[in-house]
């Protein structure tokens, strides 16, 4: 089926106000099925990983630590290539490739014990190539959406997109955990691989095609001049630029924090090891809550100030957090978190829109790649920060100094063109003797 541009289907306002795009948007309810699927799994995955690697092959912290730098490194090995190549590609076979590669890896997981061949090394190897694999789906995933959904639909799409990503990481944490319980830690991979099937079937299923000049642009540059095109349009756009380093402070904030979370609710407030990961689903329920109000406030406000609204306004409370103590002093740590995961999903439903509109469609993959690997270019670092203030300072005041970063990192947007708008800008300008984009 040839694409007749973003709507999938021309689909009309009347078209729209019949029901929700869920209900009335076959391929993207595939889409959203698919990728909730693999949010779901990958969730399990994070409690699963671990978990083989300390039960199983009785792995030291320094070994576990590995683990979650090899699924991240690869943003940073090829994720400013792999953007460009997604700009040259048709992205839903991209998307379809790296799903089928996921699960025939975290297949190979249990299948591996079973053998005999189980090891750390293993492990390694296959959180890395994973990793790989999710740098080409996200990036492709980012560019298809906008190609997928009308203009309108975008912000809805957006919304109900990272209201389910939160609810499954909620159900993955319970469900990895309990599937360790009741079967082991090494059959939680087969659910992870399961979770890619789903997601392979419904990629599959997709009737909508890219235009031919969104998927496959004629290019007159080298690879290497069109990463460095991204890095330009991120460094020198007066709304990406600060977007962009607020997203690397931020999350150097939030996982310096979320490295030690569990070491202080244990150690510095006495909760019981059962207890902590019931504390930290309910931090994360606050993801449901911002899905469902990002478009609300954006509508009201204005797109600048909502996005200011969640990402500062909502990051004070981050402060009550290393506040807890036991008992009902409990409710601090929960509110705390609570109101942070809230304002970083609407935060991102909010910032994920105004970029799917502003960026031009040729440059979409770029876009993504660039200011992914800057913005979590900084996730290990604040790993790093977390357990090194925590060794240094203790517990609480590492905590302490971490969320104190998360409400700090939003000044930058705050002292940015976005701090002095009601709404961001709905299109790029094109430069100086820029060409227009290609008709679709």
């Amino acid at each position: 089926m040839s694409g007749r541009g973003p709507a999938g289907g021309g689909r009309g306002p009347a078209a729209r106000g019949r029901g929700g795009l869920l209900r009335r948007h076959r391929d993207f309810r595939l889409l959203w099925c698919g990728e909730t699927a693999g949010k779901f799994g990958a969730s399990v995955t994070s409690v699963s990983m671990p978990l083989v690697a300390v039960a199983i092959l009785h792995a030291g912290p320094f070994a576990v630590g590995l683990l979650t730098a090899a699924s991240w490194a690869p943003w940073l090995l090829i994720g400013l290539p792999v953007g460009a190549w997604v700009d040259r590609l048709p992205r839903r076979p991209v998307m379809l490739i790296a799903a089928a590669v996921s699960l025939v890896l975290f297949a190979a997981v249990p299948l591996a014990a079973r053998a005999g061949w189980l090891t750390i090394q293993l492990l390694l190897v296959v959180a890395l190539l994973t990793g790989a694999a999710a740098v080409f789906f996200q990036t492709a995933y980012t560019a298809y959406l906008p190609t997928l959904l009308a203009p309108d639909d975008r912000a809805e799409g957006n919304s109900k997109l990272q209201g389910s990503a939160s609810a499954a990481q909620i159900a993955g944490l319970g469900t990895g955990g309990l599937i360790a319980q009741l079967a082991g830690a090494v059959n939680g991979m087969y659910v992870n691989a399961t979770t890619f099937l789903v997601s392979l079937l419904c990629l599959r299923r997709i009737r909508h095609r890219e235009p031919r000049a969104t998927a496959r642009t004629a290019r007159t540059t080298s690879l290497a001049g069109e990463v460095a095109d991204g890095l330009r349009l991120v460094a020198h756009d007066p709304w990406l630029r600060p977007l962009t380093l607020f997203g690397a402070a931020s999350n150097l904030a939030l996982m310096g924090y979320q490295s030690i979370q569990v070491v202080f609710l244990v150690r510095g407030v006495g909760v019981d090891p059962g207890g902590v990961g019931g504390l930290v689903a309910a931090t994360s329920v606050g993801g449901v809550a911002g899905a469902f109000l990002a478009r609300r406030a954006a509508d009201g406000i204005g797109t600048a100030r909502a996005l200011l609204l969640f990402e500062l306004g909502f990051a004070v409370p981050a402060l009550l957090m290393p506040l807890a103590f036991g008992g009902v002093g409990l409710v601090l740590f929960v509110a705390g978190g609570f109101c942070v995961t809230a304002g970083v999903v609407a935060g991102n439903v909010v910032a994920s829109g105004f970029r799917q509109r502003y960026c031009p469609p040729e440059l979409r993959g770029r876009l993504a790649a660039s200011a992914a690997f800057l913005a979590y270019g900084t996730i290990p670092l604040g790993a790093l920060l977390g357990g090194t203030l925590g060794s240094v300072l203790g517990p609480r005041a590492a905590l302490a100094v971490t969320t104190a970063g998360v409400p700090l990192a939003a000044l930058i947007l705050y002292f940015s063109p976005i701090g002095r708008t009601r709404d961001l800008p709905l299109s790029r300008p094109r430069a100086e003797g820029e060409p227009a984009p290609a008709r679709a």
